[in-house]
């Protein structure tokens, strides 16, 4: 497993992060069966783990904090987000100082640990000034419960106002960025990808299947598919919706090209996301021990600048083929903030 520098830290990542969003509740509720996957993770070389306290209401922390215990923390960059809600309280959610530093206790006890690698602002939150924020993340690495902080999903403009702010104030910076990415969803070369190189943070995507698009399920001649992120987000999956009848145009041509390249698409589309120079680690997030070695197979694949080409053909650069698959609404355009009434 390659492994490489997480931005201007002096740390080293394996060049694919493990994702445990699946892991519990919201994906594979055997919590052996996780642990194990974990631990296959960790012996074909990756050292580089995230969760979040919202995936499955903490339950995929307690499945890492397992895995981890008993001697395997240590050789672990270990990664989890705090911002979404977990709970009915409207105060045990978003950016501020009072969750942040509650959030982080319950993160710790769940992870079984007591630092934490790397500690992200899951989304933004512009009821919060991003100085409350780097604040109060500043001094829990002081404290010397958080070595390193960063952003999830944040759109360029914000990007740029935490590390001024950071600069400004004498605060920690946020030294990664976690945005989705995929061969369906490119968006973020536009903007987000220039602003994370030139400012040095790191990238660790996530989705480079697209949610699943990419896995070979979704094909013309298999029909909807069913399945609980389907059923959670169905803009991003119903077919009789006009941008999915594109992305299904899309993943067909990648699926031959794949098969004339001789990968598997799940090789093709993880390829094309470790091809960017500005991405450090994609996340990798399976449910079964299926997907995990399916998906480590594509850590040898290295695209050929023909194929390269040809995806661009297919997806040009800078596209998102479905504005929903992008993960974030810039507030400006919410219809309160562009309209003089309501």
């Amino acid at each position: 497993m390659e492994q490489r520098p997480l931005g201007r830290t002096g740390v080293t990542v394996s060049q694919f992060c493990l994702g445990a969003m699946m892991f519990g509740s919201w994906g594979n509720s055997d919590h052996d069966e996780s642990v194990r996957m974990i631990h296959t993770a960790l012996d074909a070389g990756i050292n580089f783990i995230d969760t979040a306290d919202v995936y499955g209401a903490g339950e995929s922390e307690e499945i890492v904090g397992k895995a981890l215990a008993g001697g395997r923390r240590d050789d672990v960059v270990l990664a989890t987000k705090f911002h979404n809600p977990m709970g009915e309280d409207a105060n045990r959610r978003g950016n501020s100082r009072r969750w942040i530093v509650r959030a982080v206790e319950d993160s710790l006890r769940r992870l079984q640990t007591e630092w934490i690698d790397l500690y992200q602002v899951h989304r933004p939150d512009p009821a919060t000034d991003v100085e409350e924020t780097l604040s109060a993340l500043t001094d829990l690495v002081r404290q010397g419960k958080v070595r390193y902080i960063g952003s999830s999903t944040f759109p360029a403009s914000s990007i740029v106002e935490g590390q001024w702010t950071s600069r400004e104030r004498r605060l920690e910076r946020f030294v990664t960025e976690q945005p989705p990415y995929s061969v369906l969803v490119r968006g973020i070369e536009a903007d987000v990808l220039p602003a994370c190189a030139r400012h040095g943070m790191a990238v660790m995507s996530y989705s480079p299947l697209a949610g699943g698009w990419l896995s070979g399920r979704w094909r013309k001649d298999s029909g909807q598919q069913e399945s609980s992120r389907a059923s959670r987000l169905p803009e991003r999956f119903d077919l009789a919706n006009p941008y999915n009848q594109r992305k299904l145009d899309a993943v067909e041509d990648l699926a031959q090209l794949a098969e004339q390249s001789g990968l598997t698409l799940i090789q093709l589309a993880i390829g094309f996301v470790l091809a960017h120079p500005a991405v450090t680690a994609p996340l990798i997030g399976p449910r079964t021990m299926e997907q995990l070695e399916t998906q480590l197979a594509a850590a040898d694949v290295t695209l050929t600048a023909d194929v390269l080409d040809r995806i661009d053909e297919i997806v040009p650069p800078g596209t998102t083929i479905n504005p929903a698959d992008s993960s974030f609404q810039n507030p400006a355009l919410d219809r309160q903030a562009r309209r003089r009434s309501l």
